[in-house]
């Protein structure tokens, strides 16, 4: 199946808009954490610092390939307004976990954010599941890495 020239454009402007929220939380998460970040109680399996930003920019591009699918299908299919609706209440949260965490320094507020992210993506993944079994694959993995984060962001809390 040949890619139109609009198909690639919604996709170029779902990377960038995905690559865009990283690189902003990128930017909250920089200031502090090689100060703050570095002073507070961390359990011993917290991940190198290294280790996020290509996860994340790995995750971003994945999520914005897994939202073009969805796009893609037929507008009219019911199920795509409301998947792509979730993609960007959840993708919100995204975006505010990293001021709220490491900007704010609100390890609490960041906890429930983060829920909140971790249920309207699970939504989402749902959502996109019914309508392209790749896009829904290969939002698993972000999933994966939410609940993981959510983990780290209670167990933090806690030692805090």
């Amino acid at each position: 199946m040949q890619i139109t020239p609009r198909q690639w454009l919604v996709l170029g402007a779902l990377l960038a808009l995905c690559l865009t929220v990283g690189g902003l939380g990128g930017l909250a998460t920089a200031r502090s954490v090689d100060t703050w970040y570095l002073t507070i109680n961390r359990p011993s399996w917290n991940p190198p610092g290294w280790l996020f930003g290509p996860v994340w920019t790995t995750l971003y591009v994945m999520m914005a390939v897994a939202a073009w699918l969805v796009w893609k299908r037929d507008p009219r299919f019911a199920g795509v307004h409301i998947a792509l609706l979730l993609f960007f209440v959840q993708l919100f949260f995204n975006f505010l976990w990293s001021f709220i965490f490491f900007g704010a320094q609100a390890v609490g507020w960041a906890l429930v954010d983060i829920v909140l992210l971790w249920i309207v993506l699970a939504l989402t993944i749902w959502a996109f599941f019914g309508i392209s079994r790749l896009a829904g694959l290969l939002m698993l993995p972000y999933l994966a890495w939410t609940s993981f984060a959510s983990f780290l962001n209670f167990t933090i809390w806690q030692m805090n």
